[in-house]
């Protein structure tokens, strides 16, 4: 180290001592300490102010106001170059507004007049047009700030900027054009541009451009065509994406190479996500569609498939499985979501066998059983064990009352423990009523010994070749009832099971086809649980006969209604022409003696299901329907559309409902009901949507008539199955109080709904209340019974939510299964708590395991730690944001609720699915290296 001078540190600290003495009176001068304010300048600091000095130097210098000859266009350009310098290094990240933008602010209106005095005849000489181009971009970042935001000025001078550069490029003055010249200018600059070259693309198209021809749109799209890849690369993929939106080109995104491995995802994210908020079926298509393929670029098969079945595209699946032939674990993580979106898919393969099981969810009992075995709930339930009634009655003087008589059964009481039993250990295949002996079978009456005997096929669910060795003595059986019973299990003990041999359909088509009332009735309703969204043609040519047949009488109507729903169950969301066709055809040749009957709204949600989540493709039918003379035609309409539009979000459609409500009528209002259940449709499995409803439902049930009030606790369940959220339980308690009999019985059936399957501790009380509160109303005590069967519905191991796949997908069978309960509920009376209780079973559709099983390639089980928590919404958010909050770890197996989310709590392995919810298939992490015990 040089020794120090004394004499250079005496001057330095001397420059020093001088120096801020001066700051402090310049700091003085700034707070007014002498009296004399020298305005803002006095307050800056020498670089700010040698800053604005060479900034004015320079616009002086560009801008030549004295015409010297001496200050050529090459020097004008210099001097231009040192405030785009400036600008470039302050508009690069924007915390607060840059000091050059603030310093040529007064200079805004000088240069803007400078650039449209340089002419044609300037610009003539090359140095002259770089400097008007340059201008323009200088002018560009300047009006992002200072011009006016409907003038669109900043897009002007851009597009001035890039015509006067085409024209460089013209003359072979390559070298002098910027390459950069979009993204040097930084990224809140590109934003700005962005959106008014939306504002600008919308104003020609209102001018009458032409949207799907390029050439009006020329200049923007180039620019589209910088600002994407500057975006994408950026992290800004949602701004990238806004902006093709807006100018309507967003297959623009499959042509950017900027797309890779770290970004697809979080676009694709964005791109379903904002796909819910497309007001346009052609746009929500349109941007499904780019996730799919951009999926489909990045190898990413399962997410393409899960997008595919969002948008119905089944045609897609052949596609799929051949694009990664190699790949079989892939492959049958695809076939099992197939198996839970209930897609009756064949693979057409070497080894498919296998893959075709998955699909047909052959093995769904075995792992179940094994899951229960594992959570120790392998026990029968009876019912007295979910009414715990010792719990329920609360005075000593009730205890007493009952002690010293025999306890009468009552038909009803046996019936309702009929359905408890049978939902309670669904899919368990053992119970303590219906497998041990035939004794319950006859502790019930004619139709309610139907509902028993088919009970047997909701207690041995899944479990195909056991299940019919059981149900098979039954179909013997002398009562019709019980025989119908049986044929009724068959079905449903088949539900959403693929069997070779096909027993469903071999077992019950003589019963369609015979002259028993009753054979006929359950043969129907178990064909449509059998094959619900199977979309079978031998099914359907057993069921058009039935619903084509000519009426007489009651008994007639019944048999056509529940073929119309069967055909609607395993047509569903297809949109099948010849059932269509057939059902309206019914409903208009009907006599209005028929379509009077307490039935024939099923052959309406028949019709609706067919359309179910389709969108326009049901206008062709409701058009159709307007010629029905009958005032069931307002209420087919009503099913129509809103099952159309199921799980959309249409704020049209909903705005349509609400404005069905606001006629005040009380006789025929069935449509309002209708349309009540439909505002909870179309907004379910959206959550800004569902959010909304909610408040709409307030104020139905403070202004409207008393139908209106009676649908609105169903509206409430269709968008809370299986989640029991506080406030809607809160509410749902409210109206099952109600002086209405029906308005509290929805009430009580909606509670059961909203906490299906998930053994809710707080609406277990609520509903052992509630069983005392009615303990004198057969009718009420019925629905609270039935209410405590679904809460602890397979023990607390299934769930009735039709939403799955991370809360993407809607699988049509299971929706289905549960509007056929609500539209039930619309006349319980003359449904349910009449003979047609039966239809209860439709709920088998919607049954699935609510598990998270990890399994090896060979799908044996491979336990291992998953984080479990509530989801949080990670839509367009830098970074890697977290996806669930307020987690716990456990180990698989674990069972997962209608909001949470699993993720993998070790490195060790990686999923094939992308999503953690049923079956999940692992492999071993190649990258993973176990930490070294220190």
């Amino acid at each position: 180290m040089p020794p120090i001078n004394d004499e250079n540190a005496a001057t330095v600290t001397a420059e020093t001592d001088k120096k801020s003495q001066e700051d402090k009176k310049k700091k003085k001068k700034a707070v007014g300490g002498d009296g004399k304010d020298e305005g803002p300048e006095a307050t800056m600091s020498e670089e700010d102010l040698e800053l604005k000095e060479r900034l004015e130097t320079c616009v002086s210098t560009v801008s030549n106001d004295s015409n010297e000859e001496a200050v050529t266009a090459p020097i004008r350009l210099k001097a231009l170059d040192v405030i785009v310098t400036e600008l470039r290094g302050a508009t690069s990240s924007m915390t607060s507004v840059p000091k050059p933008l603030k310093f040529l602010r007064p200079h805004y209106d000088k240069l803007k007049n400078l650039h449209s005095s340089i002419d044609s005849d300037a610009v003539k000489d090359n140095d002259m047009l770089v400097l008007r181009a340059r201008l323009a971009d200088v002018l560009a970042v300047l009006a992002m700030t200072m011009g006016k935001h409907e003038d669109r000025e900043s897009l002007k001078f851009k597009l001035s900027g890039k015509k006067d550069y085409d024209t460089l490029k013209e003359r072979g003055e390559t070298s002098r054009i910027d390459e950069d010249n979009l993204a040097s200018w930084g990224h809140e600059f590109a934003r700005s541009l962005a959106g008014e070259i939306g504002q600008e693309y919308n104003a020609r198209v209102l001018d009458g451009a032409d949207p799907d021809d390029d050439t009006p749109f020329a200049d923007l799209l180039d620019m589209v065509d910088v600002i994407v890849p500057f975006h994408v690369t950026h992290n800004a993929e949602a701004e990238a994406v806004d902006l093709l939106i807006e100018v309507q080109r967003l297959k623009k995104l499959l042509d950017q190479d900027a797309i890779d491995e770290n970004n697809y995802a979080r676009i694709c994210l964005y791109l379903v996500k904002t796909a819910d908020f497309m007001s346009d079926p052609d746009d929500l298509s349109e941007m499904l569609e780019t996730a799919y393929e951009l999926f489909r670029k990045q190898k990413q098969y399962y997410d393409a498939l899960r997008v595919a079945l969002r948008v119905g595209n089944e045609e897609a699946i052949s596609g799929l499985f051949s694009d990664c032939a190699d790949d079989m674990l892939m492959k049958k993580q695809m076939c099992l979501l197939l198996a839970r979106h209930r897609v009756n898919y064949e693979v057409e393969d070497d080894d498919d066998e296998e893959l075709n099981e998955l699909i047909g969810n052959a093995h769904l009992s075995e792992q179940f059983l094994k899951v229960a075995q594992d959570l120790d709930v392998m026990d029968a339930k009876t019912p007295e064990d979910i009414y715990k009634s010792h719990l329920a009655e609360t005075g000593g003087f009730s205890r007493r009352r009952d002690t010293g008589g025999p306890q009468v059964d009552s038909a009803r009481a046996n019936l309702a423990s009929t359905f408890v039993n049978a939902f309670v250990n669904t899919g368990f295949g053992q119970d303590k009523l219906m497998t041990p002996d035939n004794e319950w079978l006859y502790k019930n009456k004619d139709h309610g010994m139907m509902s028993a005997a088919a009970s047997l096929g909701s207690i041995l669910l899944w479990n195909v070749e056991e299940g019919l060795t059981q149900i098979d003595k039954f179909l013997y059986s002398s009562e019709d009832y019980v025989k119908a019973g049986a044929a009724l299990a068959v079905g449903i003990l088949s539900s959403g099971v693929r069997n070779d041999a096909d027993p469903a359909l071999a077992l019950l088509q003589e019963h369609v086809e015979g002259d028993v009332h009753i054979m006929k009735c359950a043969a129907c309703t178990g064909l449509g649980i059998a094959y619900a969204g199977a979309a079978r043609e031998e099914v359907m040519e057993l069921l058009l006969p039935v619903v084509e047949a000519e009426s007489a009488g009651a008994e007639t109507m019944l048999e056509v209604s529940l073929a119309g729903l069967a055909l609607g169950m395993i047509y569903v969301g297809k949109c099948d022409d010849t059932v269509g066709s057939t059902i309206v055809q019914r409903l208009m040749e009907a006599s209005d003696e028929d379509l009077d009957h307490s039935h024939a709204r099923f052959l309406c949600l028949g019709l609706g299901l067919l359309f179910l989540g389709r969108m326009e493709k049901a206008d062709a039918m409701l058009e159709a329907l307007r010629t029905v003379e009958h005032k069931i035609a307002k209420y087919a309409a009503v099913v129509l559309e809103t099952c159309a539009y199921a799980g959309s979000g249409n704020v049209l459609k909903v705005q349509e409902m609400l404005h069905h409500c606001a006629e005040h009528i009380t006789e025929d209002a069935d449509h309002q009901m209708a349309a009540v259940i439909g505002i909870g449709l179309v907004t379910m499995g959206e959550d800004v949507g569902s959010e909304m409803a909610l408040r709409a439902f307030d104020h139905l049930l403070h202004y409207c008539e008393v139908p209106i009030k009676r649908a609105v606790p169903l509206a409430l369940a269709v968008l809370n199955i299986s989640n029991p959220d506080f406030a809607v339980i809160d509410q749902l308690s409210r109206l099952s109080h109600d002086p209405d009999n029906e308005l509290s019985q929805n009430a009580i059936l909606a509670l059961g709904i909203v906490s299906a399957g998930t053994n809710n501790s707080r609406v277990a009380g609520l509903l052992r209340q509630l069983s005392e509160f009615y303990s004198k109303e057969a009718g009420h005590i019925f629905c609270v019974r039935i209410a405590q069967g679904l809460l602890h519905m397979g023990k607390g191991l299934v769930s009735l939510n039709p939403v799955h796949s991370d809360r993407l997908l809607t699988s049509g069978p299971a929706l289905g299964g549960m509007l056929v309960l609500i539209h039930s509920c619309l006349d319980l009376k003359n449904t349910l708590l009449d003979k047609s209780h039966y239809l209860l079973y439709y709920l088998t559709c919607a049954t699935n395991p609510r598990m998270l099983i990890t399994v090896n390639e060979d799908m044996s089980w491979r336990p291992v730690t998953v984080r479990v928590g509530q989801a949080v919404e990670t839509v367009g958010q830098a970074g890697k944001p977290k996806t669930i909050s307020g987690f716990q770890t456990h180990t698989t197996p674990v069972l997962l609720g209608s909001k949470e989310r699993a993720e993998l709590a070790t490195e060790e392995v990686l999923s094939v699915s992308s999503v953690l919810e049923g079956l999940v298939i692992l492999k071993d992490n190649p990258d993973y290296e176990p930490e070294e015990d220190k």
